[in-house]
């Protein structure tokens, strides 16, 4: 099993000393991977639900700092030589799918086969539509966009004539340094899960409970098995929050859990406060977590 850490990239703790910091500390103790979760613009109205608290009120206030995180990866790969960079997810109606191509790839070509695209289509109707992509199809929309993205590191001529996306015969150089990059589709509805199953890599749930994840690992399978898919050429990985006051036995009883469920990588999210309290947070859950699986 393998294990990451969500970066600080939000709030007052996204500033360049805390991010390095943080970045170095969590490589220095082992982890995997480091990860960084994607807003472009934060509405002063928001109507959308959030669907990750019961409240469905997104818990940031619209001048909160949100770096950019695939520019906030750019510095974190400078700084670091061994660990993995994840998008946790990168919502892909945000960026035309040229663009983020040409972002990730270069990234990889940077720092040589360590980018993974955790991928998703969003859940924030006035975001998503600021950035000029239609919400109601951004499913279809985001289908597409793999498809294009793929081509792009795939092959060194592309031309691509599809319902959001028309080009002709084009280069989208450098290519990945692996020839791809793994993308890890979140989301946990049946159309995500069914976009695991055709165009993914791995699931990337965010904040399951067990008995949510063992439900969506049975429709995921259903899934596969529709689009003729080895379940077991997928990687299953889940982003957790790491409370500051849950025990450490109740974390390595949940952490235990996903385990058994066929989690290869799980992403722990400190709360975003300040160096000292984040590299806290990681140095006990790799002490008292990790190292008892």
């Amino acid at each position: 099993m393998r294990f990451g850490c969500h970066l600080p990239v939000y709030g007052p703790a996204a500033t360049r000393d805390t991010l390095v910091g943080f970045a170095r500390r969590a490589e220095a103790l082992g982890y995997d991977s480091l990860w960084a979760s994607d807003h472009v613009v934060l509405p002063w109205r928001i109507a959308s639900r959030y669907p990750y608290n019961a409240t469905g009120d997104f818990p940031l206030p619209p001048a909160t700092d949100f770096l950019e995180p695939l520019t906030a990866l750019a510095l974190v790969a400078g700084v670091t030589e061994r660990a993995a960079l994840g998008t946790t997810v990168l919502v892909l109606p945000h960026r035309h799918p040229l663009l983020a191509a040409k972002m990730l790839a270069t990234l990889d070509h940077l720092a040589p086969g360590r980018v993974i695209l955790g991928a998703g289509v969003g859940w924030m109707r006035e975001e998503i539509e600021a950035l000029g992509a239609p919400f109601d199809r951004r499913g279809a929309w985001s289908d597409e966009a793999i498809r294009v993205m793929r081509a792009c590191w795939r092959d060194e001529r592309v031309a691509h004539t599809g319902e959001f996306f028309r080009f002709d015969a084009l280069a989208c150089r450098p290519a990945p340094a692996r020839g791809s990059i793994p993308i890890w589709i979140g989301g946990h509805t049946p159309r995500a899960l069914r976009r695991v199953a055709e165009l993914g890599d791995g699931w990337h749930a965010a904040f399951p409970t067990a008995a949510a994840l063992r439900e969506g690992i049975g429709h995921l399978g259903a899934a596969c098995a529709k689009a003729g898919r080895d379940p077991k050429t997928l990687t299953l990985s889940a982003r957790l929050g790491l409370p500051g006051k849950k025990p450490s036995a109740e974390l390595l009883a949940e952490v235990k859990a996903l385990r058994d469920l066929g989690v290869d990588h799980v992403i722990v999210e400190p709360a975003a406060r300040d160096l000292a309290s984040m590299s806290a947070a990681i140095e006990r859950f790799a002490a008292e977590v990790r190292a008892r699986l």
